[in-house]
């Protein structure tokens, strides 16, 4: 079982976005039944304690669940917006160009207005308009893991039956901006 830690990926999302000034974060994230959207969900609820005070029933009130696409970032966008969020964490990158989609078509522009971070670091989110601030999982070493561990069990040797947890980095670019209060 190999993965990137999402706890520590909304950790180091949330961290950044509170030193930005931003305080009315959310949370757009696929539906909680799929382990990655649950760990996500706990570490954001974690996060926004730790670095914002929120409790747990207040940081969930900043989670809005939806499905893994542009579509479903535009819509939980929508909702957080409303809320009044000056933040979004995507699941996704995908869903983070909802986001900045639905923050643009809500009149507000990114960074200036609202900041976006996605997760993944797929391949062109750099040359978005603007430049996608995402979340990067370890691919390359998650992947040579999982081959070495199946090399090992084709060739009989014992394969620890645990879970790798690899840490994800920020990957810093012009989607996220100092909190404005729009208020």
């Amino acid at each position: 079982f190999i993965s990137a830690d999402d706890r520590v990926a909304m950790d180091i999302a949330v961290a950044h976005l509170a030193h930005l000034g931003h305080r009315r974060i959310g949370l757009a994230i696929g539906p909680a039944r799929f382990m990655p959207s649950a760990r996500k969900h706990e570490g954001f609820v974690a996060a926004l304690g730790t670095h914002l005070g929120l409790s747990a029933s207040e940081a969930r009130s900043w989670i809005a669940e939806t499905i893994f696409s542009v579509e479903g970032g535009a819509a939980a966008t929508g909702q957080l917006l409303e809320q009044g969020a000056t933040a979004i964490v995507c699941g996704s990158d995908m869903m983070a160009i909802g986001a900045i989609r639905a923050a643009r078509a809500a009149g507000h522009g990114v960074p200036h207005d609202v900041s976006v971070v996605g997760f993944d670091d797929s391949p062109l989110v750099a040359f978005l308009d603007p430049p996608l601030t995402t979340v990067r999982q370890p691919v390359a070493q998650m992947g040579s893991t999982a081959v070495a561990a199946l090399a090992d069990a084709i060739s009989g040797d014992p394969v620890a039956s645990r879970e790798y947890l690899f840490a994800p980095e920020l990957v810093l670019r012009g989607s996220t901006g100092p909190a404005v209060d729009r208020a």
